[in-house]
């Protein structure tokens, strides 16, 4: 229970402070009667996401793992590293913290027809139709969770693990933003659109499906990639093994030279 609790957490965080950026971000610039700078406002956006999944990495990271998203748990029990039972409980704990946060940013903001949520055709500041969007989504997250996936793997990257999946966020926004406001994301795509209702709501199974399919393509290619033949990080450890095979060498020279201490000691 700790664990989609931490994951709800999580997802709620992100949710709420990624997409209330984006919001207030644009109210800003309305209510100022001023053009909307894209570009800085995606730059804004992207980090506020970047930086949310950093905040949780290194806060619920060691209890659930934070995946905060329910394509990196799909695709993290397509790669064999979860149980049905978790992921199931995982995806929906994140629902519901998306779900908790876009109730939050309603009740901020006081209106719901802008929350965050994604969007295609008149939606997209690019125009762009679903059929584009889909394959967007789909190569978008890919990216994401095999990163996701790659990081967690390796102990040396421990450390570092939060951050880079922080950081390779903040990319995948900052080039998807104009195009559908970035989801990679089914929670967070999933809560704002059912508060707001309406087209978000109908063009939502595209925000769904395609991150789905992207964390699904990842964790075969993660498998592919790094597994025991294929992965050097998989691999014995060359400097280890010749190690331990010195270590082993040396095991009968320090017996004979405890024999001849021994020896030595009895004849004085």
């Amino acid at each position: 229970m700790r664990k989609y609790i931490a994951e709800f957490i999580g997802t709620f965080v992100l949710t709420a402070f990624g997409c209330g950026t984006a919001v207030a971000a644009n109210s800003i610039f309305l209510s100022m009667n001023a053009a909307i700078p894209v570009a800085f406002t995606t730059l804004l956006i992207a980090f506020a996401f970047g930086l949310s999944v950093v905040a949780m990495a290194y806060s619920i990271g060691n209890i659930s793992g934070c995946h905060i998203n329910p394509a990196v748990s799909v695709g993290m029990l397509a790669a064999g590293r979860m149980s049905v039972k978790d992921c199931v409980g995982y995806v929906v704990a994140q629902c519901i913290g998306a779900l908790a946060a876009a109730l939050f940013l309603w009740r901020i903001f006081g209106a719901r027809d802008s929350l965050g949520q994604n969007g295609y055709g008149e939606a997209s500041t690019l125009g762009l139709g679903a059929g584009s969007i889909l394959i967007l989504e789909i190569v978008m997250t890919f990216v994401f969770v095999l990163v996701v996936l790659a990081v967690t793997s390796r102990k040396e990257f421990a450390s570092a693990a939060g951050l880079v999946i922080g950081l390779t966020l903040t990319l995948i926004h900052i080039f998807g933003i104009p195009f559908d406001g970035t989801s990679v994301n089914p929670a967070r795509s999933f809560g704002p659109a059912i508060v707001v209702g309406g087209d978000a709501l109908a063009q939502l199974p595209v925000f769904i499906i395609a991150p789905l399919i992207g964390g699904v393509l990842a964790a075969l290619v993660y498998r592919l990639l790094f597994t025991e033949a294929g992965n050097p990080a998989e691999e014995p450890d060359t400097d280890a093994e010749e190690v331990r095979e010195d270590a082993g060498e040396a095991e009968p020279d320090e017996a004979d030279a405890a024999e001849e201490e021994e020896a030595d000691g009895e004849e004085r």
